[in-house]
């Protein structure tokens, strides 16, 4: 059973020494021993921002297959539902909430799961609090 949805938000910051947080690093202890799910756009967050600090000079290659294979540690369970989702209930918080379709992604899922949501966006996570979604990772 998974334990939490992670956010790319909380995720990245474990590449970047500078944005890392004392709630970001607990939360990778955390995952360390839990599982987490996350909606099936997050690989692909996680790519572009990779290919994007490589871009701006951030990190090299060998930085982002370091922070791939911690990535491949953990059990992060990739969702197959949120694509059938996106038209209905994803697309309803986008607007309700006045969220991007991307984080009301990972709010459908950690409502639809009953779990905690781990994220460092701050709009994303007044809405999971405003709906009753516990929030973690937020200093």
């Amino acid at each position: 059973m998974t334990a939490l949805v992670l956010d790319a938000s909380i995720a990245v910051t474990w590449c970047f020494e500078n944005e890392a947080t004392d709630a970001t690093r607990g939360l990778l202890e955390y995952l360390r021993q839990h599982d987490a799910t996350v909606p099936s756009l997050w690989p692909l967050e996680i790519a572009n921002t990779l290919a994007m600090a490589e871009r701006r000079g951030r990190i090299v290659p060998a930085d982002a297959a370091e922070f791939i294979s911690l990535l491949d540690s953990l059990a992060v369970a990739v969702d197959a539902e949120t694509t059938r989702h996106a038209f209905g209930r994803i697309l309803d918080l986008a607007r309700s909430e006045r969220l991007s379709g991307y984080g009301a992604s990972y709010l459908e899922l950690a409502m639809r799961l009953g779990v905690p949501l781990a994220t460092k966006d701050h709009a994303l996570a007044g809405a999971a609090t405003r709906l009753g979604v516990t929030v973690m990772g937020m200093d």
